[in-house]
């Protein structure tokens, strides 16, 4: 089967989705050199359908297109876009199996590859989880056969696909109790939980730790995981109905941050202590208001900029109260097979005893994901987003 690439826009809109291919246009700031939709039109566009039952991947590329701001001029604008391709996924090699994924897991890391925050060599396929049914294994390989059900999180980068080749090393069996869809939820935001919650800051009874987006996909893990574990969880959220959730999952004091400023309100449930953790994945809108709110030896534990990146600071700003920053990528803590499975196992033994409760609030079919994309970063969203493969 030949390469064929079609391109197809997305629509953000309700309109009926046609039975072909979709992407989603970002264009490119001219000010800051990096991609965002906050200029981009959503279209809505259809070409020639594909031919019955492709093996599809959606890659990220750029592009041009023509805009004009009248009808006597006209510029070539870049963009990145999410499109379908047709591809040939080919046999697996030595140390590798060939995987149809049944459901793949939804990350903001998705969206900061998307726009160019992280930078990656074009064209790419975005997404970095999924569970699938392996399909072929690679010769002389032992330990996985045709027919299990294995899950991935971290590199490589590409599940965001029908089909794939992955190495066997980074794969772990899903046990048969777990559903497709909870355990492609869970896989990178329960080990991302675990390397927060277990070894950048090992969390234990009496401490007080404040998360930041509780209701997100690995806010709420850590709420349910930090409350098993005997914290005082304090947690922010943008809404009503998500400080609601928050609450279910644990979190003993919900601030809504778009109502009360979040560093006050810490200040008076700790009594002016602060709190011994900071878990921050919004980035530049929180970064300083964080910092403030840790107790003396407290840890700032900066995973993510939704917001944005932090502003620089000095070093110097940490040594009034003698803090800790710290940058992690779960990815530097499940380097070797043994670091991973017994990451992926705490996180599947914590599904399994009632601990982790994986919300999976959000399930699209895989060719709307410009739409899923629109709608993580609007922050419409709540708890775990799913992606399956269009039937």
């Amino acid at each position: 089967m030949s390469s064929l690439a079609r391109s197809h826009p997305v629509s953000t809109s309700s309109l009926s989705r046609p039975s072909s291919s979709l992407l989603a246009i970002i264009h490119r700031c001219d000010c800051c050199d990096r991609f965002t939709p906050d200029r981009s039109p959503l279209l809505l566009h259809h070409d020639k359908p594909l031919r019955p039952n492709p093996l599809r991947t959606l890659s990220v590329a750029a592009s041009l297109s023509s805009s004009s701001s009248s009808s006597s001029s006209s510029t070539e604008t870049p963009q990145m876009v999410l499109k379908w391709e047709e591809v040939e996924v080919g046999e697996p090699k030595d140390g590798e199996i060939r995987v149809r994924n049944k459901a793949i897991g939804v990350n903001f890391i998705d969206v900061y590859f998307r726009k160019g925050v992280y930078s990656k060599e074009m064209p790419f396929t975005p997404g970095m989880e999924a569970v699938g049914v392996v399909t072929a294994v690679g010769p002389g390989l032992t330990g996985r056969e045709v027919g299990d059900i294995v899950a991935y999180a971290g590199n490589p980068m590409g599940s965001y696909a029908e089909e794939q080749i992955l190495p066997a090393s980074v794969v772990v069996p899903v046990p048969s109790s777990i559903d497709h869809k909870i355990a492609a939820s869970i896989m990178l935001k329960g080990m991302t939980a675990h390397m927060l919650l277990c070894r950048c800051f090992k969390v234990e009874a009496g401490h007080t730790i404040l998360v930041h987006a509780a209701a997100g996909g690995v806010g709420s893990l850590l709420c349910q995981w930090a409350n098993a574990l005997g914290a005082t969880v304090i947690g922010t959220v943008s809404t009503e109905e998500k400080a609601a959730q928050a609450a279910e999952d644990g979190c003993h004091h919900v601030i809504v941050y778009t109502k009360e400023d979040f560093v006050t309100r810490v200040n008076e449930i700790t009594s002016g202590k602060g709190v011994n953790v900071v878990y921050d994945s919004v980035g530049k809108d929180t970064f300083q208001g964080s910092l403030s709110c840790l107790a003396f030896h407290g840890y700032m534990v900066s995973f993510g900029q939704s917001s944005g990146g932090p502003d620089p600071i000095p070093l110097s700003d940490l040594a009034p109260k003698s803090l800790f920053l710290t940058r992690p990528s779960m990815m530097h803590y499940t380097q070797t097979r043994d670091e991973l499975l017994a990451a992926a196992g705490e996180v599947f033994a914590s599904v399994a005893a009632g601990i982790l409760r994986a919300r999976v609030n959000h399930v699209y079919p895989l060719s709307d994901a410009a739409q899923v994309h629109s709608d993580l970063e609007a922050r419409k969203t709540s708890g775990s987003i799913v992606l399956v493969p269009d039937s």
